[in-house]
């Protein structure tokens, strides 16, 4: 019966940790403010790097 009560502690305390992450990662583009583009970037915006999806990762320029 003791084990029983360290194994909840144990999934508790892994439960906490799990609630601060996030499900749902973001682009490394959305994380510079910029957007995925099919192609070149056009005028105002320039390139910054390369989407996960192959696209170019643009950012609006001054």
């Amino acid at each position: 019966m003791r084990i029983l009560y360290q194994l909840l502690v144990v999934l508790f305390l892994m439960l906490q940790g799990a609630a601060g992450q996030p499900f749902i990662r973001r682009d490394p583009c959305e994380a510079q403010n910029g957007h995925c583009t099919p192609g070149i970037c056009r005028r105002p915006y320039y390139w910054i790097g390369t989407c996960r999806n192959g696209f170019s990762c643009c950012r609006r320029g001054w």
